[in-house]
């Protein structure tokens, strides 16, 4: 019989090849391998030990626990995000101490943890998924090509093993303080996620990003981080299909509202936002909730008649009324989050004083600047084209019913650059 990490080499380069015939002929030779109780136990126990290598391999490689399931629920569903949390969870066995404590969070949120008994891992994530041998043997190999394909990203945190150098602020990208301030954000969004007011959704919003612009320039005043030398930190947050570049819009403009810099990468799915830790807080909640306003705010136009008729030039509401609607609403949103940042800095100036506040403020957005520039050298920036007037006037008018502070002038009328992608 052949070798079963031999067996299990010819199932990996046929699954990544274009023959399908092959491809199952090598996954019944694996499954032939494993037919008595020993052969089943050596071929998952060779299969986990790949995939924990696998894992362990991509953590120098910039990607982090959630950015490896993220990209297989994407690529391969849910079932097979399953196995690479069990993988990570085997390699963080295994990790010598110190571990990062960021990566153990992750690793929190994520439920890794080693739950099933001795060497037949496989075995027992099929049962727990109602799958056959042959499925699962599948599933298998196909995470790992998955997870040895997956190109270099950027290292946004020292991972586990790496000395981590000169990177006192970023232990955690949430703010280590301020848990009642971010409880009261929250309930505010969720506020203006259940209501069916858009007036009062947009109010509350604007409370919130005023609430956390201000925390953030309150963190900066007690741990200015850029006149230490520290380095801002970065997140990454999904922006799947459909309308990937609409989400990735609309990140970039929570980001630009909270002095942070974001970059969209297309074929990975997702956006990666730097900046410092209180600031990245605020644009993942803010993200979060407004991408659920935004998708209602959508559906509630695309039951709307214009006039009580039909749509201008007839038919039903296409994809490009719905992108141009979330293109608009993400544009507009960022015009009054930055209003509703800008007046929260001006009152924190007039407390802190101009020659107090201003020098901290600038000196942390340039750090972002040049982390960017680091990170990203090849960054450009895709134009926005608006495929639809009518949704994309329906989009302004959902993010234009009501002012996000007291005393806000007009909006501007105007579309900034586009989003920044990486290439």
């Amino acid at each position: 019989m052949a070798d079963v990490e031999d067996l299990i080499g010819d199932a990996l380069a046929a699954v990544r090849g274009t023959d399908v015939r092959l491809a199952e002929r090598q996954l019944d030779r694996l499954m032939i391998a494993g037919g008595g109780s020993d052969g089943g136990t050596a071929v998952d126990a060779a299969l986990t030990r790949r995939m924990t290598a696998g894992v362990g391999r991509t953590a120098p490689r910039g990607w982090q626990p959630a950015d490896l399931a993220r990209i297989t629920t994407r690529r391969l569903g849910g079932a097979s995000a399953g196995l690479v949390v069990d993988a990570l969870a085997a390699h963080r066995r295994d990790l010598p101490e110190p571990v990062p404590a960021w990566w153990d969070a992750q690793l929190r949120d994520l439920d890794a943890r080693v739950w099933w008994d001795g060497d037949r891992h496989l075995t027992a994530w099929s049962t727990r998924h109602g799958l056959d041998r042959f499925s699962a043997l599948r599933a298998a190999v196909e995470v790992l090509a998955l997870v040895e394909g997956l190109p270099p990203i950027a290292v946004l945190r020292p991972p586990p093993g790496a000395t981590a150098t000169n990177r006192a602020v970023v232990a955690s990208a949430r703010p280590a303080g301020g848990s009642r301030m971010l409880d009261r954000v929250r309930a505010l969004l969720a506020k203006a996620e259940s209501t069916t007011f858009p007036a009062e959704a947009e109010a509350l919003t604007g409370k919130a990003q005023e609430l956390m612009a201000r925390h953030s320039i309150d963190q900066a005043l007690l741990a200015p981080g850029a006149e230490r030398g520290d380095l801002p930190d970065g997140v990454r947050l999904g922006t799947d299909p459909p309308y990937a570049g609409a989400k990735a819009l609309l990140v970039q403009e929570v980001a630009a509202a909270n002095r942070c810099e974001a970059v969209w990468s297309d074929d990975l799915g997702f956006t990666t936002v730097l900046g410092w830790p209180a600031d990245l807080a605020a644009v993942e909640l803010l993200y979060t909730s407004l991408l659920v306003q935004a998708t209602a705010a959508m559906l509630r136009g695309r039951g709307e008649r214009r006039g009580g008729g039909e749509r201008r030039g007839g038919g039903r509401r296409t994809r490009g009324y719905d992108e141009s609607f979330l293109n608009a609403f993400a544009v507009r949103v960022g015009e009054r989050l930055r209003s509703a940042s800008d007046e929260a800095s001006r009152q924190a100036v007039e407390e802190a004083g101009t020659d107090r506040l201003l020098p901290v403020l600038a000196a942390r957005t340039e750090a972002v600047r040049e982390h960017l520039d680091t990170l990203f050298p090849g960054v450009t920036r895709a134009r926005l084209t608006v495929h639809d007037e009518e949704g994309w006037s329906s989009g302004t008018s959902a993010a234009d019913r009501a002012s996000l502070s007291a005393g806000a002038g007009p909006p501007r009328r105007q579309v900034r650059g586009g989003r920044r992608t990486s290439g």
